[in-house]
């Protein structure tokens, strides 16, 4: 089958021929129907090979919808024929947090060296997806592949962090975005679905600001040195209740950190390496600062029906796995607006 590899450090991607798996005992193979690219696999592949914690060559993909081709033995759950999304934060499935559903903090994983399809494990760029337990499906319910899959990582990771933050965002509170892209985007979308918040938009690109105003940002602000003090002045010199940074890098978090009003949530979903002091004198009293990391498996069958029920969409272009490469190029350049999603077998 083909597969788009990750095979030298440092070089970008390859589309390749890979032998298509077979499950064993308690697998599920699916043929891939929709994968999507993200900008965490340029974490993976911009790491320096002592820093490189996965085996190469890996197939690339964490975000990933199929139908069910075969299972293995003992495999109850799911028939052939199913239409099922990927929950990618695999984990034990047996710590406390896993009992939880919260297999996106499993206590064990690094232990048992369990990596999420895509980043560690071979991914969903690919014809076909071996899937380690069915517990990690969610059935699409007549959702559209392409429409589904950014959902498992685009979707899942910014309803769960906006999730934590509802009980602060009430009548006349703000929540700040800051990135309007692949992820951004899914959130202000939430942002408006789920709570009565005025959302404030910030990005360096005029497209995604457009974006973020179609998809139901209240304002959009360029993310640039004066972006805060325009935010301070929207607010009426108060601030957001809520602070979300998909974006993450040193100048993201900073304007996080100075829009964020007393008693504020501020998270740092985004992977761009920035950090913000927490202290006493460092930002406004009782603010809390977090790092949340994708979500729960009832968290994602939460989002696919807001999804079903139209309240959320994601702006999409599809490549073929052969062109899979320039959507990584692309992505990379900036020049994808909202997310890129590969059809294998399209």
């Amino acid at each position: 089958m083909k597969a788009l590899q990750y095979r030298t450090v440092g070089a970008p991607p390859e589309v390749v021929h890979v032998p298509e798996p077979e499950p064993g005992p308690g697998q599920v193979l699916l043929k891939v129907t929709a994968a999507g690219v993200c900008h965490s696999d340029f974490v993976v592949m911009y790491r320096h090979a002592e820093r490189l914690h996965y085996d190469l060559p890996l197939t690339l993909g964490h975000e990933g919808v199929g139908t069910v081709v075969a299972v293995g033995a003992g495999v109850t759950a799911v028939q052939e024929g199913a239409a099922v999304a990927v929950y990618g934060p695999w984990g034990c499935g047996s710590c406390a947090k896993c009992a939880e559903s919260k297999e996106n903090y499993c206590l064990r994983a690094d232990e048992l060296r369990i990596c999420p399809p895509g980043l560690g494990a071979p991914g969903a760029i690919a014809e076909y997806l071996l899937v380690d337990n069915p517990r990690h499906l969610v059935p699409l319910h007549g959702l559209d592949p392409v429409a589904a899959v950014p959902l498992t990582d685009a979707g899942l990771t910014p309803y769960h962090a906006i999730k934590r933050s509802l009980p602060k965002l009430t009548s006349g509170s703000t929540a700040v975005v800051i990135g309007a892209g692949g992820l951004g985007h899914v959130a202000i979308q939430l942002l408006r679905a789920l709570t009565p918040a005025r959302v404030i938009a910030l990005d360096v690109s005029d497209d995604k600001l457009r974006l973020a105003r179609e998809v139901g940002a209240h304002e959009t602000v360029l993310s640039d040195a004066g972006a805060a003090s325009v935010v301070r002045k929207l607010t009426d010199g108060i601030g957001a209740e809520a602070v979300f940074d998909f974006v993450g890098t040193p100048p993201t978090v900073r304007t996080a950190g100075e829009v964020a009003a007393v008693e504020a949530d501020i998270s740092i979903v985004g992977i761009g390496g920035g950090a913000l002091p927490v202290g006493f004198g460092y930002l406004p009293h009782a603010v809390s600062v977090n790092a949340p990391y994708w979500g729960s498996r009832t968290e994602l069958v939460e989002v696919l029906a807001l999804a079903r029920s139209g309240a959320v969409s994601v702006h999409t272009e599809t490549f073929s796995l052969d062109d899979a490469p320039l959507a990584y190029e692309r992505l990379h350049a900036g020049e994808i607006i909202g997310r890129a999603v590969i059809l294998p077998n399209g």
